[in-house]
């Protein structure tokens, strides 16, 4: 965690809603796009508060809000209900949902008819799926549907099992090959951008000025035309393991702990409630309504 705590200076004014064309004259002038996760609606009000150019909605809510092992076993229905309401809190930035595993590989129409979930009953403005091979081809078939694609290479969540793990990707010229190659195909198939995941910084120095598309990097080094953060990673909200690219710029966490952990104690010592939370009654009224609960009371408990 960073030791100096978070510049206290208020984000600029917003501006207009950010579009795909945003992000590409954004690239085009050299101006770095700032994205992160978020999960929930007060999530997201603090997103556009802080002027944050892109939300993308992550199936690695999987593990930071509900709780499974990995991102795998989210579903469709899960972050579309998370996505809606983090489209709820949102006026600036462009909205990006993640089509969770299983729900895209396995047909191209399957592809379509899940982003259009996320479109109509989400209110995303684009989508984001990951890895090359047949993704290249869901990629063209959504894009083709009229639904803008943010493409991801690298590290891909859904499938690091078959990666080896939790790892970087890319360290030899061949694997390096490979997804640049992956990155390359995504965007001639019409992806709007392109997320590099936990590469070596010297293939992104290499890769991005190849790509016409804006690219987004996490764990990929200062050479992308953006970054992004896990929401809950970034403000120290997750327990679970951080990767090596996280930065923590402070630790909410613990600050919750404390909050919640000073509202027991004072429960216990009687402490909370105090007179000043309490509501006042007229003393007539109480006396009144004390003659009247008596009296109730008598009638339904004869002696």
């Amino acid at each position: 965690m960073s030791s100096r705590p978070p510049t206290a200076t208020a984000p600029p004014a917003k501006g207009k809603p950010v579009t795909l064309s945003t992000l590409a004259s954004k690239k085009a002038l050299g101006e770095p796009i700032a994205m992160v996760t978020a999960y929930d609606h007060p999530s997201a009000q603090v997103a556009d508060a802080a002027d944050v150019d892109v939300v993308l909605v992550g199936d690695s809510a999987a593990m930071t809000v509900l709780g499974y092992p990995s991102t795998v076993p989210v579903s469709v229905d899960e972050m579309l209900m998370l996505t809606a309401a983090v489209r709820r809190g949102l006026e600036r930035p462009l909205l990006v949902g993640d089509l969770p595993f299983g729900s895209y590989e396995a047909t191209d129409e399957q592809a379509i008819a899940t982003a259009q979930r996320f479109v109509k009953e989400a209110g995303c403005d684009a989508v984001k799926i990951e890895r090359g091979g047949s993704s290249i081809a869901r990629a063209r078939a959504i894009t083709g549907a009229g639904i803008p694609v943010m493409g991801h290479v690298g590290l891909t969540p859904q499938t690091a099992v078959a990666l080896g793990g939790y790892r970087s990707q890319g360290r030899t010229a061949d694997r390096a090959l490979e997804l640049a190659w992956d990155a390359l195909e995504l965007e001639r198939a019409g992806c709007f951008s392109i997320v590099l995941e936990a590469i070596p910084s010297a293939v992104t120095e290499l890769l991005v000025p190849r790509l016409g598309v804006p690219v987004i990097g996490i764990g990929a080094g200062p050479a992308t035309d953006g970054q992004v953060l896990v929401f809950h990673d970034l403000l120290g909200i997750y327990d679970g393991h951080a990767a090596r690219f996280v930065k923590r710029y402070t630790a909410v966490r613990d600050q919750m702990i404390a909050g919640v952990t000073a509202y027991v104690v004072d429960v216990r010592d009687r402490n909370y409630p105090g007179p000043e939370h309490g509501y006042e009654m007229a003393p007539d009224e109480r006396d009144r309504f004390a003659d009247l609960l008596a009296a109730r009371v008598n009638a339904h408990n004869p002696t």
